[in-house]
This record gives structure tokens, C-alpha cells and sequence, in this order.
């Protein structure tokens, strides 16, 4: 197995485990009150723990809860809350199925061109057919074997 098919695997096997641990829904306020408020801490108290003002602290829950923070400032205050930032994304489905879906469609708009170009002259191509779908596989293969970053293009 080369590095990349590696590296692709081992992604796929933890992120495979990260997706089959369901997070808890965010509360409408945002965690950041939410632990705030069921630690009984003021916005006061956290706002010195941040060296901020009250109305600061206020401003970070609401920015929190319109997805409006960036990482860097929850983290920050996740630290003053003693809590630990989690940060991950879950694809829907494994890296390795993305690719091989992403590779079909290139495989389908290059064998589309060649479709126009042969009926410009004269030469279609035969009817969808079992054959045409192992083509199409095959060149997805090959796709993936070569392509390298490029199957994003």
C-alpha cells in the first residue's frame, strides 16, 4: 500500500470511529452560557477569568451561538471554563467513497466529450450497456491511480 492509500485508510478508520459517537445537540444559547450557567458563574466572573468586560463575555456566547466565533476565541474560553475545545469534521460517508464517486463523475464527463466529439463525426457510441458501465469503472480506476490532487479540479 503506498503513503497515500495509507494515509487515506487510516483517516477513514478514525474518522469511521469519530462518526459512530453521536454528539449532543448544541443548546440554543450555545455551550459556552449553557456551562456558564449550570456552573453558576456569572458573566462577570468569566469576564475576569478572560480579562473582558461582562458585556464581552455576552457578546462571545451570542457570537457562539450564531456560529459567528471563530475557533481560536472558543478555545480561549474554553480554557477559562476548564473545558477542552473538541474539533472535528465527519464526512457522510468514507474519504475512500468520495474519491471513487468524484472519479466516476470525471470518468462520465470524459466519456460525454468523447460521446460528442464521435457523433460529430458520424461514429456514436453504443447504447448504455452493461460494457459501458465496466468502461466507465475502469476509467475511474485508472482516474484514481493518476489523477493525485487533481481529481478535484
Amino acid at each position: 500500500m503506498n503513503p497515500k492509500e495509507l494515509r487515506l485508510a487510516q483517516m477513514d478508520a478514525v474518522l469511521q470511529d469519530a462518526a459512530s459517537h453521536s454528539l449532543p445537540q448544541r443548546p440554543p444559547a450555545g455551550w459556552l452560557r449553557a456551562i456558564r450557567e449550570a456552573l453558576g458563574m456569572t458573566s462577570a466572573a468569566l469576564a475576569a477569568r478572560l480579562e473582558i468586560t461582562a458585556s464581552g463575555v455576552r457578546k462571545l456566547e451570542q457570537a457562539e451561538a450564531t456560529d459567528a466565533i471563530t475557533l481560536g476565541t472558543l478555545r480561549r474560553v474554553a480554557e477559562a471554563l476548564d473545558c477542552e475545545l473538541q474539533y472535528t469534521l465527519v464526512p457522510r460517508q468514507p474519504l475512500r467513497e468520495m474519491r471513487r464517486q468524484q472519479a466516476l463523475r470525471l470518468a462520465q464527463q470524459w466519456q460525454q466529450r468523447a460521446g460528442r466529439t464521435m457523433a460529430l463525426e458520424a461514429q456514436p457510441i453504443d447504447s448504455p450497456s452493461e460494457r459501458a458501465q465496466e468502461r466507465l469503472e475502469t476509467m475511474a480506476e485508472e482516474i484514481l491511480r493518476t489523477s493525485g490532487t487533481r481529481l478535484w479540479d
